[in-house]
């Protein structure tokens, strides 16, 4: 028999959502993302208005049923995926604080579906198969990465999948799940003929900070994310060097998943994004088309038209004051 082995360092070092980076102590972030469903030819995006900043991310949808009927449709949110066993803390994984949804000014409910999943394959229904509820799948009964408390596996239970490779062996006789976990909230939405079907939804998102986030290492590779220009790094220059030895910029870097976007008919047809900076001298960059405008002391806005994405958002926020943290809380389970 095969027994699968799960040393720590391997359990910190986790795959998320396709197409964000993560990486151990607080030097990566993780994207979570708008809502999105499978192409449609009959829904249009008429606007979205996207603010970001290091301690909300809020979005506002305008919708437009251009077809000769009604239609209703299910509503994606998909929640970074995170690892069911061990976890030192939250910190990029689970619902992100301060999560709401609105359709037309009313707060909007939603049911939960979750996937398990095992060396890329799906193993939720073997899984409820063994007799796991959805709170044991979700929630591991030990080491799991949010305080919730579930029922313990079974003897039989534990046997058969350690066997199959379901468990994976981290300390002597400690056996933690070797699947992944990700939660996306759904719900019903209708979208009548020739009516304008307001959506808005925010969050805390989920942020890297701490002094990996704040050096720029060689420079070539936050070049290629951030798209730094020659005063950005001559004001960045100047900050790092009033911190003597150090020499590092106080940073948060926040993501988030645009590309979804696409699924509507059309693309985005009127877009803004306004990035919000906690105070007047934040350094902020990124690589993203248009001419940014500052509207005020903290706040810089592009807009577009007819806008189809073709990356994601990923905003680096410079000399920013204090700590800024904002844990996963345990995902809903709504059947």
């Amino acid at each position: 028999m095969a027994v699968r082995k799960l040393v720590l360092a391997a359990a910190l070092s986790l795959a998320v959502l396709a197409g964000t980076a993560v990486a151990n102590d607080g030097i990566g972030s993780v994207s979570a993302g708008g809502i999105l469903f499978g192409k449609t030819d009959a829904v249009a995006m008429k606007k979205e208005v996207l603010s970001v900043s290091t301690d909300l991310i809020k979005v506002e949808y305008e919708f437009l049923n251009e077809s000769a009927k009604d239609v209703e449709e299910t509503i994606f949110f998909p929640l970074p995926e995170y690892a069911a066993g061990y976890h030192g803390s939250p910190t990029y994984y689970g619902q992100p604080q301060q999560f709401t949804v609105d359709v037309d000014g009313k707060r909007k409910d939603y049911k939960t579906t979750f996937v398990a999943k095992l060396d890329s394959n799906d193993v939720t229904a073997r899984l409820r198969q063994l007799g796991l509820s959805d709170a044991q799948i979700a929630y591991f009964p030990s080491h799991t990465p949010f305080d919730r408390k579930v029922a313990p596996l079974t003897a039989a239970q534990s046997k058969i999948m350690i066997k199959e490779g379901l468990l994976a062996q981290l300390y002597d006789e400690e056996w933690v799940p070797a699947w992944t976990v990700k939660v996306i909230y759904l719900w019903q939405q209708k979208f009548p003929i020739g009516k304008v079907v307001r959506v808005r939804h925010q969050y805390a998102p989920f942020v890297a900070a701490g002094p990996g986030a704040s050096y720029l290492g060689d420079g070539n590779a936050f070049e290629k994310k951030y798209c730094g220009d020659k005063a950005f790094y001559k004001t960045w220059n100047r900050l790092a060097a009033k911190q003597g030895e150090s020499g590092f910029v106080n940073a948060v870097w926040v993501s988030y998943i645009l590309t979804t976007g696409n699924t509507w008919k059309n693309g985005i047809e009127d877009f803004t994004l306004n990035l919000i900076k906690g105070k007047s001298d934040e350094l902020v960059s990124l690589c993203f088309p248009g001419t940014f405008t500052k509207i005020n002391p903290t706040t810089l806005q592009v807009k577009l038209r007819n806008f189809h994405p073709k990356q994601d958002l990923d905003v680096y926020f410079g000399n920013v004051e204090g700590t800024v943290s904002h844990d996963g809380v345990a995902p809903q389970i709504r059947p």
